[in-house]
């Protein structure tokens, strides 16, 4: 086992507090990106709200940060792929779903460092507290359909026989 961290860690082991912290990051975002599809504030002002309103002081802010404004910066992209996996008209999809998939799809598109499973098992989470009765199997349906376009060799690596 390699020590690698300034703590003594072993490496590729985070500790506890920062998943939680990320964790609870991936949800005031979701929060946040549902309030900016809703009301069409400025992705700065909804920052800005969230910050005074919540208490920071254990969620990953730089991970908030960069979550909110990458899916606003990737909205576009993450629609076209998520669209065609879908059973309806994205139009048509729950506000909370909606986020919840710009989010995970953002991190399976940009957050290499991320397992996709972890992406998957996450918004199969926010989906479970914040959306509908069955919207977490919904969601759960439609990445384990993008993670493959996504992320392609991680998925192949992870099937059996492989």
């Amino acid at each position: 086992m390699s020590l690698n961290r300034d703590d003594g860690r072993p490496a590729g082991k985070p500790e506890k507090g920062r998943i939680a912290n990320r964790r609870r990051a991936r949800a005031l975002a979701m929060q946040a990106l549902y309030q900016w599809q809703m009301a069409g504030q400025s992705l700065n002002e909804i920052e800005a709200q969230f910050r005074v309103d919540n208490d920071f002081g254990l969620v990953d802010g730089a991970y908030f940060h960069e979550l909110l404004h990458g899916v606003g910066r990737l909205s576009g992209e993450l629609d076209e792929s998520i669209g065609p996996l879908l059973d309806r008209p994205l139009a048509e999809l729950d506000p909370v779903e909606l986020a919840i998939l710009r989010l995970s799809g953002y991190e399976l598109k940009q957050r290499l460092d991320v397992p996709f499973r972890v992406v998957i098992n996450e918004g199969i989470e926010l989906a479970k507290q914040k959306s509908a009765t069955e919207g977490h199997r919904f969601v759960n349906g439609v990445l384990d359909r993008l993670a493959p376009q996504l992320r392609p060799a991680e998925v192949r690596q992870r099937q059996p026989g492989h």
